[in-house]
C-alpha cells in the first residue's frame, strides 16, 4: 500500500541523512565517474548501500533502480520498483552547500506511488503518495497559481534558455537555479518558485520522487513535449521535465514548439 511504502521511504531517507551528514564538510573521498555522469563521493556509495539493504529487506519483491548501482534489467519485470538517488546534487554536497537531497520513490506499472525528498542539512522533508497530499515537514504545500509566463520566477539552467531551443521565442522569465533536480521539483511544488524545467534528458532517479510531489501539489508535470512521464523504462531517462502551474505549462510547451 502507498501509505506503508511512504512510511518506509521516510524512515530510510532520515537514515540516509544521518550517513550523509557524517561525511558532509569533512573532505569526503571523491571520484569522477566520467562522461556526463559527474562526481561520486564516498557518502553517495555509503548511502546507496544502506538504502539498498534496508529497502529490499523490507520489500524483497520490489525491483531496484539507483544512480549508484549497476542497472539490472530484472527490474523491468517487477510490478513495483524502488527508484533512488542516494545524493542528488553531489557537487553541492562536495562543496559543503546545504541543498543536496535524498530522492526516494516507489513506482508501480510505470507510475510513482510514493515519494520522499529529504534535505538533511536543512532538515527539510517533502512527501507525497497517490493517496496522500504533498507535504513539507508534515504541512500541506501547493504549487503557484500564476497565469502569466512572462515575468514568472522559474528554476532552470542558463543553457536551457539558449535561443535555438525555442521555436516560439525564449520566454522572458526570472531565472534561478539549485543543483538538485529533486529539490527544484519540490520548490515548484511548494510555490516558492512558479515552476521549473529542464530540457536535457533527465535520469529517472533524479525526478521520480519530485515529480509526484509536484503533481500532488497541483503542478502539471510532463516531459518537454507535454507527454506524461513514465518510470522504470529500459533507458531510465525522460525527455526533459516541466513542472509548472497548468497555464504556465501550456504556454511553455507552446513556446518550445513554435506556438504563440
Amino acid at each position: 500500500m502507498p501509505a506503508h511504502d511512504l512510511a518506509l521511504l521516510t524512515e530510510a531517507a532520515r537514515a540516509a541523512g544521518r550517513i550523509a551528514l557524517r561525511h558532509w564538510k569533512r573532505n569526503p573521498q571523491v571520484w569522477d565517474k566520467g562522461g556526463e555522469h559527474g562526481p561520486v563521493s564516498e557518502a553517495d556509495l555509503a548511502v546507496n548501500d544502506m538504502l539498498k539493504t534496508m529497502l529490499l529487506a523490507a520489500r524483497p519483491d520490489y525491483g531496484w533502480l539507483s544512480e549508484e548501482t549497476p542497472d539490472d534489467p530484472a527490474r523491468l519485470t517487477c510490478d513495483k520498483v524502488f527508484i533512488i538517488d542516494p545524493i542528488d546534487g553531489t557537487r553541492a554536497f562536495i562543496a559543503g552547500e546545504e541543498t543536496f537531497a535524498h530522492s526516494l520513490a516507489v513506482t508501480r506499472a510505470g507510475e510513482v506511488t510514493a515519494a520522499v525528498v529529504f534535505l538533511p542539512a536543512l532538515d527539510r522533508l517533502y512527501t507525497a503518495s497517490v493517496t496522500a497530499p504533498a507535504l513539507r515537514d508534515g504541512r500541506p504545500i501547493a504549487a503557484s497559481t500564476r497565469q502569466e509566463l512572462t515575468g514568472a520566477d522559474i528554476l532552470t539552467t542558463k543553457a536551457n534558455l539558449a535561443p535555438d531551443r525555442w521555436a516560439g521565442g525564449v520566454p522572458e522569465i526570472n531565472r534561478s537555479f539549485r543543483a538538485s533536480l529533486a529539490y527544484r521539483l519540490c520548490l515548484a511544488a511548494e510555490g516558492r518558485y512558479d515552476g521549473m524545467f529542464t530540457l536535457r534528458p533527465a535520469w529517472e532517479w533524479d525526478i521520480a520522487a519530485g515529480s509526484l510531489i509536484a503533481t500532488r501539489a497541483g503542478a502539471t508535470v510532463t516531459d518537454q513535449t507535454g507527454a506524461p512521464l513514465r518510470f522504470n523504462t529500459a533507458e531510465a531517462r525522460a525527455d526533459g521535465v516541466l513542472a509548472l502551474p497548468p497555464l504556465l505549462h501550456g504556454a511553455l510547451v507552446q513556446r518550445l514548439n513554435g506556438g504563440a
